[in-house]
């Protein structure tokens, strides 16, 4: 049984997500191999979402919900009591329902983007890393993403959704008269940031500076023909606007270096923040955050979003309609086994009694015949009650009448399968800490 634990932007304090966002992947294989209660869990956390999808083994919902939380409260530094409060707890199609919507952008600060695919596949991946998918999870995450790719180039709901850089940029703009001649500071040196410095030279900025708290500044620098600064605090003095983007754990940017008396906005992309909140309150800043960014996400475009959950809607139903339908496959391929193995003996027998080959070879092609007419109404037929939701009925039948059940399923290996293409994920955070924030 499939259930999801799910916090976001709407329901949870950016505070509590931003430590999720932290400790929450590092609890999850532990999840799987600390507890009887879970056969499975991918785990997504970003800045603006905790999302755990947990394949539970039996029926005992309350203790896998008790255990996750404990998990990743206790990763996080958290109180489990506060991480149980700020989550909605998600069953049966619901899960099914939610995924989809998350994976197509329809749950985003800015409904459309497209990041939060490539993040929820990268959770995928490391659950198959950590051992910890499931053959349920596979498949559900597998048809997340082929939902969100018919989404993305068959709606405009790209259209009516931006990335964080960019409406964090726009909520600059109406303070900016001139891009051109603004002195921009970029601290952080991953590919988020990469992806800012084409977001702010397509508004006419030429005049940027880059720092790196890792000493990456020089290299990135020529990369991207810019400025490579080595003093923080005197390159955020010789700037109007310092955008940050780094996946340090503590600020980067303190109050006392943007305390000269100049005005100045301030961009913090980072999770966690890069920039001492304090800082909002220095004369002549402005800090531009990302809770702040996603208070102005703009209203999507009605038609298109709608146009969206219709897909999502379809897809949905079509999931549905192939579990159920696949409900009733292990016992149809026990009753299968059940038949063949009788008309395998009865061969056997034939062969014992009839010395002439010709008449062995006709006498096992009519049974061949016979025993597949014999078993495509039945296979029809399961198909058809799994999808009416009488799978039982069809399991009961051979039990009661042939004595076969089917067998249990095994769990195979996850497949590892190459991401058909990778995007930046849905905050500008990388979730393997060992540098700046980077979204491939």
């Amino acid at each position: 049984m499939l259930i999801c634990l799910t916090a976001s932007h709407r329901n949870a304090s950016f505070d509590l997500l931003e430590r999720l966002s932290i400790g929450a992947p590092t609890a999850a294989s532990r999840l799987v191999t600390d507890s009887d209660v879970l056969d499975g869990a991918v785990v997504l956390a970003t800045c603006n979402r905790f999302e755990a999808y947990l394949d539970i083994a039996g029926d005992d919902r309350d203790s896998a919900v008790s255990a996750t939380v404990d998990a990743v409260a206790t990763a996080s530094d958290l109180v489990p009591a506060e991480v149980l409060d700020s989550v909605s707890v998600l069953g049966g199609g619901d899960v099914v329902q939610h995924l989809f919507a998350v994976s197509s952008g329809l749950e985003s600060v800015v409904v459309g983007e497209t990041e939060i695919s490539g993040q929820v596949r990268r959770a995928l991946e490391d659950a198959r890393a950590n051992g910890t998918t499931t053959s349920d999870l596979e498949r559900l995450f597998q048809e997340a993403a082929h939902t969100s790719r018919g989404v993305k180039t068959r709606t405009r709901i790209g259209a009516a959704g931006r990335s964080l850089v960019r409406l964090g940029l726009e909520l600059a703009s109406s303070r900016i008269t001139d891009w051109a001649r603004t002195r921009v500071l970029l601290v952080g040196t991953g590919s988020y940031a990469a992806t800012t410095i084409a977001a702010l030279r397509d508004r006419g900025a030429a005049n940027i500076q880059v720092f790196s708290p890792s000493g990456r500044a020089p290299w990135f620098a020529a990369k991207h023909d810019l400025v490579a600064a080595s003093d923080l605090r005197t390159a955020i003095g010789s700037s109007d606007v310092v955008i940050t983007c780094t996946s340090s754990e503590v600020p980067v940017v303190e109050p006392a270096d943007l305390d000269d008396g100049r005005r100045r906005i301030v961009i913090d992309l980072g999770l966690p923040r890069n920039v001492d909140p304090d800082a909002a309150d220095v004369d002549g800043v402005e800090l531009l955050d990302l809770e702040t960014i996603s208070i102005h996400a703009p209203i999507a475009e009605l038609n298109a979003e709608s146009e969206a959950r219709q897909m999502v809607d379809d897809a949905v139903s079509r999931f549905r309609a192939q579990a159920l339908e696949q409900s009733t496959t292990p016992a149809l391929v026990a009753f299968r086994k059940h038949v063949f193995d009788i008309l395998d003996d009865e061969i056997d027998r034939a062969k014992r009694r009839d010395t002439d080959p010709e008449s062995v070879e006709q006498t096992e092609r009519a049974l061949r015949h016979l025993v597949g007419v014999l078993l495509h109404r039945p296979s029809v037929r399961a198909r058809e009650l799994g999808r009416a939701g009488r799978g039982e009925e069809f399991v009961g039948a051979l039990d009661a009448l042939f004595g076969v059940r089917p067998e249990p399923e095994a769990e195979l290996p996850s497949p590892v399968v190459p991401l058909a293409e990778r995007t930046a994920p849905e905050c500008p955070v990388s979730t393997d800490r060992t540098g700046e924030a980077d979204a491939s």
